[in-house]
């Protein structure tokens, strides 16, 4: 992980997992709360799945990246799409669940896109060490040196 953003991105990840956490388990409790589950037993295992994938994700591993954020398209993207186009009217659909289910979606594609780029940016350059290893002028003068080998010993 290079930059800030791939950070805070990961952070607010794993806050709105510990949100959905939080809305699975005052949903089997029978309390309210902001929102609701849409389906309560495919959301556990989204979560339980969610867990590997963003440790995996630290890792920058694009398959990984992709299924994540296939599996939160597939359950948050439908029924957004479902709900903004007037398919169905749920009736939990207030505009505060709303913008969580697009936070549903759109974390996970900011998640992907940030691994794709970080992929595609090239090798880490590092200031300190570089000088040396990208030196050519050091190693050829190191040649000349060792062909040389002029030590006395006494």
């Amino acid at each position: 992980m290079k930059s800030l953003f791939s950070y805070l991105i990961l952070i607010v990840a794993v806050i709105y997992w510990i949100f959905r956490v939080m809305v699975s388990f005052m949903y089997s409790l029978g309390h309210e709360f902001i929102c609701m589950p849409y389906n309560a037993n495919i959301e556990i295992a989204l979560l339980f799945l969610t867990v590997p994938c963003l440790a995996f994700v630290m890792k920058k591993n694009v398959i990984v990246a992709t299924l994540y954020f296939g599996m939160h398209a597939a359950y948050f993207g439908t029924v957004l799409y479902n709900s903004l186009m007037g398919v169905e009217t749920l009736d939990f659909m207030n505009s505060t669940s709303l913008a969580l289910t697009g936070m549903g979606v759109l974390i996970p594609f900011l998640v992907f896109c940030d691994v794709i780029i970080e992929r595609n940016s090239g090798p880490v350059k590092n200031k300190n060490t570089d000088w040396y290893y990208t030196n050519d002028k050091y190693e050829r003068e190191y040649d000349e040196r060792a062909d040389r080998n002029q030590y006395k010993i006494r």
